[in-house]
C-alpha cells in the first residue's frame, strides 16, 4: 500500500483536509463535511471544483459534493411530510447543514487506504427551526475508489421524514460530448418544463440548461467521455431518486463562484432520495445512502 499522507489546510475562511492514499488526493472540508476535490494520479479530475470557488464561513463551496439535508432544494417543493418538520417561514435551499462545521470523528488508516468519519448531531447543536432529535454521520472510504455514506439516525419517539442529497460535481471533458447511462426508461420531472413527468428514450445527452430529477433509478449510472476515454461509475444503494444539472450558458452567468465558460467542463448527478423515495424513519430507526465512485479507460 501507498503510504498514507495527511494535511491539515486553512483555505482562507475554512479548515480543511488534504489526504493522499492510494495514489489519489482527496480535499474534504470540516464544513458541510464538503468533498472539495477528489483525484487519481495521471487523469484528470473526478470531482470538479469551480476555479472561482470561495472559500467562506457561511457560505457552501462552489463544486464538490455538498451535502443536502433534511431536505433537497426548495423546501417548498418537497412532500408535506418533509415540510411539516420545519416551522420558520423562510427555509435555505438544501437543507440546514451545508453551511455549518461537522465534527471530524476520524481520520483511520486502512490496509486499503484511509477512511474519514464525520457527524452532525443536532441534539447537541440543535438546528434552528427544525427541532429534530436526529445524527448524521457521513463517512468517507479513499482508496481504489472513492466510497461514500450518509447514514440518519432517529432517535426521538416520532416518526422522521426527510430527502436528501449527495449533491456531486464531476468534471468533464465537454458536457456537450458526453452521455449518462443507465437512465434508460426511467420515469424523469423536467423542472424546466412545468415540473411535467417524461420518460428517458436512451442515453442521456446534453444540448441546454438541464435539470431533471429521475425517478426508480438503477444502482448504477455511468458517464461516459470519449474525449478523456473515461468511464466514470456511480454505484449507489439506499437510494432510487437522483437529478441531473447542468446550467448552460445563460444561467451560469447568473451563478456565484461560477465563471461564465464553467458549464462546459462539469456536470452534477445528484444521488438522492427525493419525491416518493423520500426517507421514513421510525422511532429509533436507521437509513444509509451509499454512493461508490470508480472510473475506467475506455479503450
Amino acid at each position: 500500500m501507498s503510504k498514507t499522507q495527511v494535511e491539515r489546510v486553512e483555505l482562507d475562511q475554512l479548515t480543511c483536509w488534504r489526504i493522499r492514499a492510494q495514489h489519489s488526493e482527496l480535499l474534504v472540508a470540516q464544513q458541510g463535511a464538503q468533498i472539495l476535490s477528489y483525484q487519481q494520479d495521471g487523469q484528470p479530475p473526478l470531482i470538479w471544483l469551480s476555479p472561482d470557488a470561495a472559500y467562506r464561513r457561511g457560505q457552501s463551496v462552489r463544486g464538490g459534493v455538498p451535502i443536502c439535508w433534511p431536505w433537497f432544494g426548495d423546501l417548498r417543493r418537497n412532500p408535506q411530510a418533509v415540510q411539516a418538520h420545519y416551522q420558520l417561514d423562510e427555509a435555505p435551499a438544501h437543507g440546514l447543514v451545508r453551511n455549518l462545521d461537522w465534527q471530524l470523528l476520524s481520520i483511520a488508516e486502512e490496509e486499503d487506504g484511509v477512511r474519514l468519519r464525520f457527524a452532525f448531531d443536532a441534539r447537541e447543536r440543535p438546528l434552528p427551526g427544525w427541532p429534530r432529535d436526529a445524527c448524521v454521520h457521513f463517512e468517507i472510504g479513499l482508496g481504489d475508489d472513492l466510497q461514500l455514506r450518509l447514514e440518519t439516525e432517529n432517535r426521538s419517539d416520532h416518526p422522521l421524514v426527510l430527502s436528501q442529497a449527495l449533491h456531486t460535481y464531476f468534471a468533464v471533458s465537454d458536457v456537450r460530448q458526453v452521455e449518462v447511462q443507465g437512465l434508460q426508461s426511467c420515469r424523469y420531472i423536467d423542472t424546466l418544463q412545468d415540473w411535467r413527468e417524461l420518460r428517458q428514450e436512451g442515453a442521456v445527452g446534453f444540448t441546454g440548461e438541464t435539470d431533471r430529477i429521475y425517478r426508480d433509478t438503477a444502482a448504477r449510472l455511468s458517464i461516459i467521455d470519449p474525449t478523456w476515454q473515461r468511464r466514470i461509475h456511480l454505484d449507489a444503494r439506499g437510494s432510487r431518486s437522483a437529478v441531473l444539472w447542468n446550467p448552460w450558458i445563460d444561467k451560469a452567468k447568473r451563478l456565484s463562484q461560477f465563471p461564465d465558460d464553467a458549464w462546459q467542463n462539469m456536470l452534477c448527478i445528484e444521488t438522492a432520495n427525493l419525491l416518493e423515495d423520500v426517507v421514513q424513519l421510525q422511532a429509533r430507526q436507521r437509513h444509509s445512502l451509499e454512493l461508490r465512485l470508480s472510473s475506467e479507460s475506455l479503450s
